[in-house]
Order: structure tokens, then sequence, then C-alpha cells
């Protein structure tokens, strides 16, 4: 077990490292890794998201594959499609990037919704069903989603049932001016953050060591007083004044398990409030929806998240 653990701080050492200044959004990342949950990233062109999940991917040894979806993008593209072969006049099957351990869907929110839709039974049953069949994905498969804060001109912004099925919603902002110093200093010592050298980056962990992570993680304890502590907190998102949408019974199902992973990271075999209230931003901020007249108001649903989480009374 301590093997595991030390092999996720090698993970977050490698990736602060290449990435600078993101530090927070790395630790979180790992924590979604770690929980088997998808994620979106937003944040304004250029702040190294594509680059993150590419190098995280080398790290784990896993396969990664890239998306960039566009208007024109359909779900066959991402899926893939069966193809008539004149010479053996039978039908191949010519599998889509969805068929990979990690998978980066590049500006999900620049593509329409039948598109978006092709993601929802992988993400939520970890298989996919082509022309009848059904066929099943890596056990790892994890989706990174990216999307742009700033364009609303000629996007599709993700309905909540499918909001609902990403386990955080990580907003990129830009670095600290001195994380962004040591990052120009990176670029003249060579660092090319376009097209980093992946094969010369040392794998730290492979697959396998991952998925054996995963199960023990999800064998921390958690103790009564925390399932109510947990429970009140989702209550309070549904009957606050400022909230028109609270969170699902599968939100509160992702909550738990990712305080889960989040102790077992902290070299903790149990859950204490502090693994419900680090994550709870990341968690729910794509999942409540609020009232117009607070939108109006300029109410903030991180405000709303902090305040419900200050009202709830914390067990000892």
């Amino acid at each position: 077990m301590a093997h595991e653990r030390k092999i996720f701080q090698q993970l977050n050492d490698s990736l602060g490292a290449l990435v600078v200044g993101q530090e927070e959004i790395i630790g979180q990342l790992l924590v979604a890794l770690l929980s088997g949950g998808h994620v979106i990233l937003e944040g304004v062109p250029g702040t190294g998201k594509t680059l993150l999940v590419k190098v995280l991917a080398q790290l784990i040894q896993a396969q990664f594959k890239r998306v960039q979806l566009t208007p024109d993008v359909l779900p066959s593209d991402i899926i893939g499609t069966n193809i008539f072969d004149l010479n053996s006049r039978t039908f191949t099957l010519v599998r889509g990037p969805i068929f990979t351990d990690i998978l980066l869907a590049d500006e999900i929110n620049r593509t329409p919704p039948k598109t978006q839709s092709a993601l929802l039974e992988a993400m939520e049953e970890q298989q996919v069903t082509l022309e009848g069949n059904t066929l099943a994905l890596s056990p790892l498969f994890w989706v990174v989603a990216t999307q742009n804060p700033l364009e609303f001109e000629g996007t599709y912004p993700l309905p909540e049932a499918q909001l609902d099925r990403f386990l955080f919603k990580l907003v990129v902002d830009y670095p600290a001016p001195t994380a962004e110093k040591r990052m120009l200093l990176n670029f003249q010592e060579g660092f090319a953050g376009k097209r980093p050298d992946l094969d010369k980056i040392t794998t730290v962990t492979c697959v396998e060591s991952l998925l054996e992570a995963r199960q023990q993680a999800q064998r921390v304890k958690v103790d009564d007083k925390i399932i109510d502590y947990l429970l009140g907190l989702v209550q309070k998102t549904r009957k606050h004044p400022d909230l028109a949408l609270g969170a699902s019974p599968r939100a509160a199902v992702a909550w738990l398990k990712t305080a889960k992973s989040s102790a077992w990271l902290c070299d903790r075999d149990y859950v204490i409030p502090d693994d419900l209230k680090t994550i709870a931003i990341a968690l729910l901020r794509h999942r409540l929806l609020l009232r117009p007249e607070a939108q109006l108001d300029g109410v903030k649903i991180e405000n709303v998240i902090t305040s419900i989480l200050k009202q709830a009374p914390v067990p000892r």
C-alpha cells in the first residue's frame, strides 16, 4: 500500500516539474484519476491543459488519444464504424479513438449535442454500443474534456445529464508570476511545451498498479457520522434558496468515493470531514444550477458551496 501511495507522490512531483504553477489542479486531477472519475478542464488557451494530460498518460504508460471536437465531428468519428471491404466482401470494424486508456476530448462544447451524447454510455458504463453490438472499453478508461470559458458563439453547452457524469470540473487559471517565470526559464533551457519529448519522460508506474491503487482506496472506512454529514450537505444543496438544482444521488455517491481517495492519498484508512470539504467545489460547481434571480444578483456558485460547508455542523 505504501508503494502505491509513493507512486502518486512521484506523479505529483513529475507533473509539477513540467507543468509549473498548477499544483492544485494537478492534485485534484490525480484524485479524480484514483477515483476513476472523468474531468472537465476549463481554462483559456495556453494554460497547459493538453500538455498536462499528455504527460500524465506517459508517466503511467497509458494509451492516450486526443479528439479535436468541432461542429462537423460525428458520433462515428469518436466511436468508430463498420466499413465494407470490397475484396473480402465483409464488414470490418474500424474502432474510433474512444477505445483507449485516456481520451482527451478537446473543446467539448464546440461539438453538437448528438456527438457529445456519444460519450454518455462510455463514461457511465465503460462500454459502447456499435450497430447493436456492445463493446467493452479499457479497464482504466478515463475522459478528460477541455473547454474555453470565453467562447460562446458557435458553442453547445453540455446538458445537466452529461455534466453530472463528470466527477470534477477544474478551472485552470493563469499561473502566479513566480511560476510563470519558472516556466519561461524552462523554455530558455530547452523545454518545448508544444512538442515535449515524451520518450525522455521517465515512467512512474503502469496501468495495472493504478488499478490496484483504485481498489485499495475504495477499502477506506467511512463512519456513520461522516455518511450523515455528507447526506446533510447534499440535502442543503437541494433546499438552498439560491439554487434551482441541487446535487443528485449520483453526485452523493461520487462525493463519498472521492473522499475515500483523498483520505487514502493522505495515508489514512478512514474519512474525515476535511476530505469532503477539500473536493466540494470541484465536485459540485458543474452540478448545481443557480436560480435566474441569483445570477442577476451576481451570486457565484463557488460562494454558495462555501456557505453550505460553513452552515453544516461538522461531526466530531
